[in-house]
Parts: C-alpha cells; sequence; structure tokens
C-alpha cells in the first residue's frame, strides 16, 4: 500500500516539474514580464491586455505547481519514513518469528530425546521385570526341590513328638513384614542354582520361603532366590553389581512387600 501511494507521489512530482517547466519556457519567450514595459511594447490597447491575462494566467498557474510540488515533496518524505517504520517494524516481527521458531525447534527436540528416554526405560524395566520373573521361577522350582527333599528325608527318618514342620506357608500376597537389610556384591550363583544378579534376594526360608517375588523400597523389585548362613529370621541380603553400591546402601530396617 505505501509502495503504491510513493509510486503515486512520484508521479504527481513530476508532472508538476514538467508543467512549472513549460510555463519558465513560455515566460521566457514572451520577454518582458513587467506590466508597464507590456504596456509600452504592445502594439494596441487590446494587444497589451491580452498579454497582460497572459502573464497572470501563466503565473496563477506557475504558483499553483509549486505548491503542488512542495506538497507532493512533503508528501514523498512523509511516505518515505512511514515506509522505513514499516520495514524496521516487518524486520523486527521478522526477527521474533525466527527466535520462536528456533525455541520451537528446541524444545520439540527436547520433548523427542525426553520420549525416546523413557521408551527405552519402560523397555528396560519390562526386560528386568522378565528376567526377575524368570528367577523367581526358576528359584521356586529349587524352593519346591528341596522341600520335597526335605519332605522326603523327613518322612524316611523318625520325627521327635512337637517338632515343628520345616517346610514354611507360602506368603500371603500383599503380605508386609520389616527385615533388616544388608547390601553386598559377590559374583557366582545363588543357593537356588541361578546366578546373582540385580533383585536377587538372600532370605532366611523359614521366614521368607525361595521363590517369593519381593517388593523392596528404595531397591525395586526382587525376588527370594538365595540363603546364606548370616542370613537367620527377619534379615535379607540385597546384591549390588558394585562394592560401592553395597557399601552406600550398608544396613537399613525397612518393610517389604511379599507378593505370592
Amino acid at each position: 500500500m505505501l509502495a503504491q501511494q510513493i509510486a503515486a507521489t512520484k508521479h504527481s512530482l513530476t508532472v508538476s516539474q514538467q508543467q512549472l517547466g513549460v510555463n519558465l519556457r513560455l515566460l521566457y519567450k514572451q520577454g518582458d514580464t513587467d506590466t508597464l514595459a507590456v504596456m509600452l511594447g504592445a502594439t494596441s490597447l487590446s494587444d497589451a491586455i491580452t498579454q497582460i491575462d497572459d502573464l497572470n494566467r501563466v503565473a496563477d498557474q506557475s504558483e499553483r505547481v509549486v505548491a503542488e510540488t512542495t506538497a507532493a515533496r512533503t508528501r514523498l518524505a512523509g511516505l518515505r519514513r512511514a515506509l522505513a517504520e514499516h520495514r524496521a517494524q516487518v524486520d523486527s516481527d521478522l526477527g521474533a518469528a525466527q527466535q520462536t521458531a528456533r525455541q520451537l525447534a528446541t524444545a520439540r527436540a527436547e520433548r523427542s530425546s525426553f520420549i525416546a528416554r523413557l521408551h527405552s526405560e519402560q523397555s528396560l524395566k519390562v526386560a528386568q521385570i522378565g528376567t526377575l520373573e524368570l528367577r523367581a521361577h526358576a528359584a521356586e522350582v529349587k524352593s519346591q526341590q528341596l522341600q520335597a527333599a526335605a519332605l522326603t528325608a523327613r518322612a524316611a527318618a523318625p520325627t521327635p513328638l512337637g517338632t515343628p514342620d520345616p517346610a514354611p506357608a507360602p506368603a500371603a500376597d500383599g503380605q508386609t513384614l520389616t527385615v533388616s537389610s544388608t547390601g553386598y556384591s559377590l559374583p557366582g550363583h545363588t543357593s537356588s542354582g541361578i546366578p546373582v544378579g540385580w533383585g536377587v534376594v538372600a532370605v532366611d526360608p523359614t521366614v521368607i520361603p525361595l521363590g517369593t517375588r519381593l517388593t523392596i523400597p528404595g531397591y525395586g523389585e526382587g525376588v527370594a532366590a538365595d540363603t546364606g548362613s548370616a542370613v537367620r529370621g527377619a534379615d535379607i541380603d540385597l546384591w549390588f553389581p558394585t562394592l560401592t553400591q553395597a557399601r552406600a546402601w550398608g544396613r537399613r530396617t525397612i518393610t517389604i512387600t511379599l507378593h505370592s
């Protein structure tokens, strides 16, 4: 819109300048522009009046042309200032839009990275749960074998009166138990035959049956899959991949949840 107004104003300015040039040439051709000189040089009164009227008409027209030219110049300068301000505003808006686009791109990249990390963590947790379930199943099978062997030996040997059944009852799902936990980090295999790893918990099988799945605050999911000579009563040992992590856990009292 501003460009069209500037073009129209430039055209008006050009026309006014051309008209002013025509008037100047006309005055130059007529020679004297003084009224007294025209009267003295005229051949008749009618001729003198005609020349004076022509001079007055050219002068009036020139004044109008000068006024129009001045107005056109003033208007053109104003339009140019407005155009410069408009361009500055457009440049500012463009810069802000580019900054916003960069911020959106950064936010989109961060969101994509966050979603990818969530998917990765979810996949890792699914894999860990699958491994723990396999370990729990293996520990349960081994526990059943050990209990069967113990029952067979017990049946073959005389039992004194009043001796309690050594086989513990299965844990009720959701049962809680306050225990003293200790962190350890040793390679090898558990007493149930499965390799040690994250989630493998050593227990006293007379308190927590082997194969019981456990929810341990601050540690995660685990499975009762190991025993130890030092694990007696309401004690458990938690396996860690490094000695530093095991020492950081130390020995602490926690309330765990048992799952059948």
